[in-house]
């Protein structure tokens, strides 16, 4: 190579180290193990939690918590997959799923496998945080002020989205460590007043835990609504890999150590959060319960006040969370493709715009328990339950019929199952919901 070879080359990698420095994922590696915790934490217990006591009065008692049981040990193994395959090739991070994606099935076909799924689910969800934190926002000002006039919730879902506007220009994870600190605690304590306060409640009256549903039809659809609605409670995959990137890494120390520490931490949360409330909220309210456990305790008004301010500043966080990979993908396309210059102007734009989408969007179709279920089965599935399954089996070629084997293609046929069937529970609640609703209500 040439001294004038040997420039252009230099220039090129001065480029794309400034380039790399500037992207949300890449721009910051000095994360401690503890932000790993609270950012799993953050992603992994979202409004779903809320939604988990409708999703058991839609499968009953011994399937819902077997669905449940078997949810949090695939998506715990599948997580283990992802952290250890994050650093499997020496001197190479995948810092984001679709580049573990590309290494597992090929540059283009890696890409059109994760990329669709890996943003309709981080779409999907910062639109389902946006109806989310509207309807909670709607929620704390009727219960503190009931003699108050009716707001739509429409206009709760701009206030919500006001707050992003503001936040969605901090430029990396870490810049939101605080933001999403504060919202592991919340969901924590939300989850903690969910099942406390519904415990104090006690079993109501004439309690009933038969399936509500009119039809042998309808049974099914509402069952398989709550398999999207389980799904989409454990989703926190889509953001491992960038939230390991965040991570410093060397051949004697890789980042695979601090970020499964944080991952078992975050998963004894999520185990606190996720089955007390899905159990306790089941067994008070049995299938009378609303989509929104929060939503069926009415009382003490202050401490239900409370639970939903709560779960607003959890959505903040979660919605940034999920945003920071978009904002990643499109700020690559737009950089290295594209060839824009990195600046904030940029940035500014297509971050606005993402959240103004969102809004609208949010404001559209506020159909919370069938958005869950939808989306749950569609895009959580095949991202959370077998992608990494798919991509551990082509990557590190176990033995036919050896134990690894033999998990994965199980955690694979649960996976499918659960992506082929619960959509259309999901669909269906959408279509009925739609049926007497208005837009922009």
């Amino acid at each position: 190579m040439t001294q004038l070879e040997m420039a252009e080359q230099s220039g090129k990698d001065a480029n794309q180290k400034a380039i790399d420095d500037w992207l949300p994922i890449t721009s910051s590696r000095n994360a401690k193990w503890w932000y790993a915790a609270f950012h799993n934490v953050t992603a992994m217990v979202g409004a779903g939690v809320l939604s988990l006591p409708y999703a058991m009065s839609e499968l009953g008692w011994g399937p819902g918590s077997v669905i449940m049981i078997l949810s949090w040990i695939i998506t715990l193994y599948t997580l283990w997959q992802m952290v250890e395959m994050h650093e499997m090739v020496p001197g190479k991070r995948f810092d984001r799923y679709h580049e573990l994606g590309q290494h597992a099935f090929g540059e283009k076909l890696g890409l059109w496998i994760v990329v669709p799924q890996q943003l309709t689910v981080e779409i999907g969800v910062n639109i389902v945080y946006m109806v989310t934190g509207g309807k909670s926002l709607k929620k704390f000002h009727e219960t503190v002020c009931p003699s108050c006039s009716q707001i739509k919730t429409s206009y709760f879902i701009v206030i919500f989205a006001s707050i992003h506007f503001v936040l969605s220009h901090l430029p990396n994870f870490n810049s939101i460590s605080g933001v999403s600190l504060a919202a592991a605690v919340m969901s924590l304590s939300y989850s903690t007043i969910a099942w406390v306060a519904s415990l104090e409640k006690g079993v109501q009256p004439n309690v009933d835990y038969s399936y509500k549903a009119s039809s042998t039809s309808d049974g099914v659809f509402h069952f398989l609504s709550g398999l999207g609605e389980v799904a989409f409670a454990f989703a926190g995959h889509n953001v491992v890999l960038e939230i390991q990137a965040t991570i410093p890494s060397t051949p004697e120390k890789p980042s695979k150590g601090p970020m499964w520490k944080g991952v078992i931490l975050a998963y004894l949360v999520v185990a606190v959060c996720y089955f007390p409330v899905a159990m306790i909220g089941y067994w008070v309210f049995g299938n009378a319960v609303e989509d929104n456990i929060l939503i069926s305790l009415e009382k003490p008004a202050w401490l239900i006040a409370t639970a939903n301010m709560f779960v607003v500043v959890h959505v903040v966080g979660s919605y940034q969370i999920y945003a920071m990979p978009v904002f990643d993908m499109i700020e690559t396309l737009l950089v290295k493709r594209l060839k824009f210059k990195p600046c904030f102007r940029l940035r500014f734009i297509t971050r606005s715009l993402y959240v103004a989408f969102t809004m609208l969007v949010g404001i559209a179709v506020p159909f919370f328990g069938g958005l869950l279920g939808f989306f749950g089965g569609l895009a959580f599935a095949p991202t959370t339950y077998f992608l990494p399954c798919t991509m551990w089996l082509a990557i590190c070629k176990p033995r036919r019929f050896s134990l690894s084997w033999i998990i994965n293609w199980i955690c694979i046929v649960f996976g499918v199952l659960l992506m082929v069937l619960s959509p259309i529970g999901g669909m269906r609640t959408l279509i009925l919901s739609a049926k007497n609703y208005q837009f922009f209500s």
